[in-house]
């Protein structure tokens, strides 16, 4: 398709179609395909020929969706998971092995620090957490066995942005391995492997699908490393189903309309709530009083649809809030049409100690604010009934 633009890529990128010349991408619910004869079966078991043979591997539904992801991200390759968090696991399993060390940002989400702190280093792979708003410290923390610099950027929830420039840099002059969860951005707002990234990781249960519905996870870089990738994933198992991505490769069509939404809106409540006296601390990209909002700028095309906010009163405050809000969801999902309120210290982050949800700017007045598709007029006066 000779085209560069986002959303015609996102909408015209499409598997072949059956005898029936489907106009919409038909769902393939099959677990296995037959082969004309015994010849094809073995020339496509043996990798000299391209076809699918088993749906854990490959499937028409899931090859539309990392086609679309890859050019919208500006990859050569991908791969598709299961869940958002068994894309980062799939990719720390492929890269490393026992005596590896990692770097990751301290502010990561909950799951993935359980993954660091608990499960990879009964596997002998040790890690050390680097804060996003002190780069300078992070050169510091490279040792003979670092393998792999994994990052949040923006991160969940505190929205706090690292240079990716920078990052790709350090990884180049150290030849380290860097990954990028860009899960808050998406591909419309930001693009990690232009900025030296090999790897940019995604949940696509948020944004990609954007409406509650499914679960979803993508791996993005050059085809070496996702053939790497592919070559645990294929025995490993943590496949996507077909149908979710027949899903997700749909809701592909709207991201950039429904991110311009996302983002217009979240802009007009941070900058509503920056100004209230009962909020201490606004936490967004686009935000000038943000601490990284040039770099923001630089590196994101507009600022999200994550607002977080320290509300005063500390947890009884946070939990105030939350309890008045009429329209807005609680739950512990975000990046919905629907808005939502999370409180991360008793959900999201609830099993780091006290002390680690500091470190990374969790507050128990802290509320985490996924902004949705609702008219701002009416999203707005729902917070400003709450705080009331």
């Amino acid at each position: 398709m000779s085209t560069e633009n986002f959303e015609t890529i996102a909408i015209r990128t499409q598997t072949d179609r059956s005898q029936h010349k489907e106009h919409s991408s038909p769902i393939y619910l099959t677990s296995s395909y037959k082969f004309d004869d015994a010849e094809e079966m073995r020339a496509l078991f043996a990798n000299e020929k391209e076809g699918n043979v088993y749906s854990r591997y490959s499937n028409p539904n899931t090859s539309e969706l990392i086609e679309k992801m890859a050019l919208l991200e500006g990859s050569e390759s991908g791969w598709a998971t299961a869940t958002g968090m068994a894309a980062v696991f799939t990719t720390f399993a492929a890269f490393l092995k026992n005596g590896d060390h990692v770097i990751s940002s301290r502010s990561v989400f909950g799951s993935t620090h359980q993954l660091l702190s608990n499960i990879f280093p009964k596997w002998g792979v040790s890690f050390s957490y680097a804060d996003l708003d002190k780069p300078a410290d992070w050169e510091t923390l490279i040792q003979a066995n670092t393998k792999m610099i994994f990052v949040e950027t923006p991160s969940n929830p505190g929205i706090d942005i690292i240079d990716l420039a920078f990052l790709g840099d350090l990884a180049r002059r150290h030849d380290l391995l860097l990954v990028i969860d860009n899960c808050f951005a998406t591909p419309y707002l930001q693009q990690p492997l232009k900025f030296g990234a090999h790897l940019s990781i995604h949940s696509a249960t948020k944004y990609i699908d954007g409406q509650g519905r499914t679960l979803g996870g993508i791996i993005l870089g050059t085809h070496k490393l996702i053939a790497e990738i592919e070559a645990f994933a294929r025995h490993s198992g943590p496949a996507m189903s077909p149908f979710n991505a027949w899903i997700l490769s749909k809701s592909l069509e709207t991201l950039a309309v429904r991110m311009d939404r996302h983002c217009d809106n979240a802009l007009k409540v941070a900058t509503y709530l920056e100004n209230h006296p009962k909020i201490k601390l606004v936490k967004y990209p686009f935000l000038a009083s943000h601490p990284q909002f040039e770099i923001a700028k630089k590196q994101m095309r507009a600022g999200g649809g994550i607002v977080t906010v320290v509300v005063d009163g500390g947890a009884e405050g946070a939990g105030k809030f939350m309890d008045g809000l009429k329209m807005f969801s609680i739950s512990a999902n975000l990046a919905d049409t629907r808005s939502i309120a999370t409180h991360p210290a008793t959900s999201t982050h609830s099993k780091l100690t006290e002390a680690q949800r500091l470190e990374v700017g969790i507050e128990q007045g802290s509320v985490r604010l996924s902004i949705g598709l609702e008219h701002i007029d009416d999203i707005l006066a729902d917070i400003e009934q709450a705080l009331a």
